[in-house]
C-alpha cells in the first residue's frame, strides 16, 4: 500500500525542464522548481517528508502546479545517469549559483523566477500559501 500511495505521487514531479516548461504552458500554470541533495540534505529530506508528501501539498499542487525535482545525490547507489546530472547542473548554473540545498523556486510558464525559498519548519498549508503568494 505505501509503495503503491509513494509510486503514484512520485509520478507527478518532472525531472526535465524542457518537458515540465511545455506541460505548465499547455496547462497554463507555474512550475515549482526544486533543487534538492535526496540522500544527503537533512533539511532537504526535512522538506520531502514533512511538505511534498502532505496532503496539503499535493491537494493544491495537483491542480495549480507543474512540478520539477533536480535531485544532486552523493551516495553512489543514488548516482544519477550522466544526461540527467548534467541536465541538472546546466539549471543549477542558471537558477542556483549559490548552491543553496534545498532550494525551492516558483517559475512562471517561460522559466522566469517569481520568487524563491528553502526549507522552513512550517505547516505544509502554510508552505503552500507561501509559494502562491509568489504568484502574485
Amino acid at each position: 500500500m505505501v509503495f503503491i500511495s509513494l509510486t503514484s505521487y512520485s509520478q507527478d514531479w518532472h525531472t526535465n525542464f524542457d518537458e515540465a516548461t511545455l506541460v505548465a504552458q499547455k496547462e497554463d500554470k507555474n512550475i515549482v522548481m526544486v533543487f534538492s541533495g535526496s540522500d544527503w540534505c537533512a533539511p532537504c529530506i526535512k522538506l520531502e517528508k514533512n511538505i511534498w508528501e502532505s496532503e496539503d501539498f499535493k491537494n493544491h499542487a495537483k491542480d495549480n502546479w507543474v512540478l520539477l525535482k533536480l535531485d544532486f545525490p552523493k551516495r553512489k547507489a543514488n548516482k544519477l545517469s550522466k544526461e540527467q546530472q548534467e541536465h541538472n547542473d546546466s539549471l543549477a548554473e542558471k537558477y542556483n549559483k549559490k548552491g543553496y540545498f534545498p532550494l525551492v523556486l516558483v517559475l512562471n510558464k517561460e522559466g522566469a523566477v517569481l520568487g524563491e525559498t528553502g526549507y522552513k519548519k512550517i505547516t505544509a498549508n502554510d508552505y503552500v500559501n507561501e509559494l502562491v503568494a509568489f504568484e502574485k
